[in-house]
């Protein structure tokens, strides 16, 4: 049986977490979700196995690879219509999928995402406009939480939608080559859609699905996440 949706996820050591999205995406599943798990970097705890359920094919790299890397590696193994990108701390206590997919019906549509909330039930600012200097330097100054668009309206076309939950519609991610492995970690989401944009796809926030998403906010305590972020930040701030 061919699936409807291929999602990919990968571990930095986190193989508790991504146990517990599989075990959500195994009570969804009905036969139209496959799984590729990418193993970044060793893990002690072992894996979830597979089952009749949720097929689930597993990468190890030989060494660390970068977000968009590991996603398109994992793409490779795709053969379902939609292609799906999830963090491992993301949690699903509701079936996100129909109204994502019924986006992506419309063939002009590229990239679908949901309404993402905190572990506290807050909403995240995961559907945003394109960042631009100006925009980041009023944000040094204004600490401002508030979405940029609004989720009482249904669905809305949006410049992008966060890299933590994004469903793609196959033919669109080949048809722009996948994410720019250039991006290590950062960015690579709206650079994504940006470029689907550009080639006349769609991008989607559908508040109607919601996802759960445990942040960690690691660039904000370790040196080496702050310093990926600073990088992609000028690398896609050079390329507009």
């Amino acid at each position: 049986m061919l699936q409807e949706i291929t999602l990919s996820v990968v571990s930095h050591g986190q193989t508790g977490l991504v146990n517990q999205l599989l075990q959500d995406l195994r009570l969804l599943a009905r036969g139209r979700l496959r799984a590729v798990v990418t193993l970044n970097i060793p893990d002690a705890t072992p894996l979830a196995e597979a089952d009749a359920a949720l097929p689930i094919e597993v990468i190890v790299n030989r060494r660390a690879r970068g977000f968009g890397a590991n996603h398109n590696a994992a793409f490779e193994r795709c053969r379902s219509a939609y292609f799906c990108v999830a963090n491992p701390d993301i949690r699903l206590a509701a079936d996100p999928f129909p109204a994502l997919v019924e986006q992506l019906a419309d063939p002009a549509a590229g990239v679908a995402g949901p309404l993402v909330r905190g572990a506290l039930g807050e909403v995240e600012d995961s559907a945003r406009r394109f960042p631009t200097a100006a925009s980041l330097l009023k944000k040094l100054f204004v600490d401002r939480r508030q979405p940029d668009y609004p989720t009482n309206r249904g669905a809305l076309e949006v410049d992008w939608v966060a890299g933590m939950f994004m469903l793609f519609s196959a033919d669109a991610y080949r048809r722009v080559g996948g994410f720019d492995e250039a991006f290590f970690l950062y960015y690579e989401d709206v650079d994504i859609c940006r470029r689907l944009a550009r080639a006349g796809r769609r991008v989607i926030y559908n508040p109607s699905a919601e996802v759960v998403h445990a942040a960690r906010r690691a660039s904000r305590r370790d040196v080496r996440y702050t310093r990926h972020h600073a990088t992609s930040l000028l690398r896609y701030l050079l390329r507009r």
